[in-house]
């Protein structure tokens, strides 16, 4: 039998309307310092944009020391790509600094990269199979394609010639 058997005020549970507001104003508080679907799409483009310019890098390094019929083409194109990889991540780094979001160091361990990150005070781990990093820059790369063939469709109709 505890103390509180006897006691008859403890019978009711009621809540006050003021204290409901203060604990889901608390909860609501502590909710935005998680970390939202938005900036885990920011942290993973973050993660991958880096090896994506190294990427192309090397592409452009390898074309301008081969003997291609259209190495000028390649070169162009892997410029375009490059330049657009960079702007990305310049924008990226902005808004993750905006969300005072700084991602610290890169571990590997069985298959998976892991990235250390802190988000408004709270650290925690982020991680990506390298399947799913492959995927995912095979992705973005047919995305910049895409965008530079459809920048090259409208120009071409602009000067009144086919494409």
């Amino acid at each position: 039998m505890s103390k509180l058997d006897g006691n008859e005020r403890w019978k009711s549970k009621m809540l006050l309307t003021e204290h409901a507001e203060q604990y889901e104003d608390q909860h609501r508080s502590q909710g935005s310092s998680i970390i939202t679907a938005e900036e885990r799409r920011l942290l993973r483009d973050y993660t991958l944009l880096p090896h994506m310019e190294k990427m192309v890098q090397k592409s452009i390094s390898d074309v301008e020391y081969s003997n291609n019929l259209f190495k000028r083409l390649h070169l162009m194109v892997n410029q375009y790509i490059l330049n657009r990889i960079i702007g990305d991540s310049y924008k990226l780094r902005r808004e993750l600094k905006q969300r005072n979001i700084r991602i610290l160091n890169e571990e590997q361990a069985d298959m998976v990269v892991y990235y250390h990150y802190y988000c408004r005070g709270y650290q925690e781990r982020f991680g990506m199979t390298r399947d799913v990093m492959r995927s995912e820059i095979s992705l973005r790369l047919t995305k910049y394609s895409s965008e530079l063939v459809a920048l090259l469709k409208e120009q071409a109709k602009e000067s009144g010639k086919t494409l």
